[in-house]
């Protein structure tokens, strides 16, 4: 099974950034983590703070791939085009998000990936990619 994980901006500096909504734990340490800890699955990671990068990957992955995990960072509360691109694959798109957005700033209580997303993960921390890559082997 061919699982891509996308994040989006921001993420490349977990381990420095706001450790306490964060953790502080590097996220290419974690994907190695993930890799060891899913042998059966074919995980791929893609990282990118440019919101149209984000959506050729989308695109790129949502016709090939047995399942994307996404995690948009804060495009999820303000791109049309991803949520858009989303809906257009037929890749099944788990979101998730590190924190509890809905404990957060207002703001952060609209997705517009979640209307076509398979499935909304969040405030487990770096466990929600666990629990998203998870639910793709209990299909």
């Amino acid at each position: 099974m061919k699982i891509i994980i996308i994040n989006g901006p921001n993420l490349n500096l977990l381990g420095k950034r706001e450790p306490e909504i964060y953790g502080d734990q590097n996220f290419e340490d974690y994907f190695n983590f993930l890799k060891v800890k899913f042998p059966t699955l074919e995980l791929e990671y893609y990282q990118s703070n440019v919101e149209g990068e984000l959506i050729n990957k989308l695109q790129d992955s949502g016709f090939s791939y047995d399942g994307i995990v996404l995690n948009a960072a804060a495009y999820t509360h303000t791109s049309i085009g991803i949520g858009d691109a989303v809906k257009a694959i037929t890749t099944p798109v788990i979101e998730v998000h590190i924190s509890n957005t809905f404990a957060r700033e207002d703001f952060r209580h609209q997705s517009f990936i979640s209307p076509n997303a398979k499935g909304v993960i969040l405030g487990f921390g770096l466990k929600s990619y666990e629990l998203a890559l998870q639910s793709f082997l209990l299909q």
